[in-house]
């Protein structure tokens, strides 16, 4: 069984890790997570769970704002061809959550290393960070090295890249 919120909170304090985490109602889209966090602070990041040709799969995180040309994203995270979507049955079965709930929290559950994260350099500019812990009715703020604290202690050392944006045709 994956981890619940509440497990994942309580496995972040036996590390020592201090958070804030506040309830809302649920956030499916980056527009509804930004209407409903409010003010908090730190840096704020959409993930997507993606596969390559070879049946790898990648969580990438990057700024809520910023946008990826995910027909190159596989150049700059050493994929083996264009990535796609994983289904949400891949999503559960790896990461451990359901869609609209994608967080680097999910190594928590991905005992077998099944998938890589990968942080658009823009992450590592915050000194605090927030994700869903688990969950898409909460967000949990930490610093930026709790939380890779947290995952060098799940097994995961997230590749710092510069995702590509999408191209501008300039006419």
């Amino acid at each position: 069984m994956p981890a619940t919120s509440d497990e994942l909170l309580a496995f972040l304090g036996e590390l020592g890790i201090p958070t804030q985490t506040i309830a809302h109602a649920a956030a499916h889209t980056v527009e509804a997570a930004q209407a409903l966090r409010g003010e908090m602070p730190g840096g704020h990041f959409k993930n997507l769970f993606v596969k390559d040709k070879k049946g790898r799969f990648f969580l990438l995180a990057l700024e809520e704002e910023k946008q990826v040309d995910l027909k190159r994203v596989h150049e700059a995270v050493g994929g083996q061809g264009r990535v796609s979507f994983g289904t949400a049955e891949q999503l559960e079965e790896f990461w451990g959550v359901k869609p609209g709930s994608v967080t680097p929290f999910g190594a928590i559950n991905d005992k077998a290393g099944k998938v890589t994260l990968i942080f658009d350099s823009g992450l590592m500019r915050h000194e605090r960070v927030n994700f869903h812990p688990l969950v898409n009715t909460r967000t949990t703020g930490l610093s930026r090295q709790d939380l890779l604290r947290f995952l060098r202690a799940t097994g995961h050392e997230p590749l710092v890249v510069d995702l590509p944006a999408p191209s501008r045709d300039i006419a």
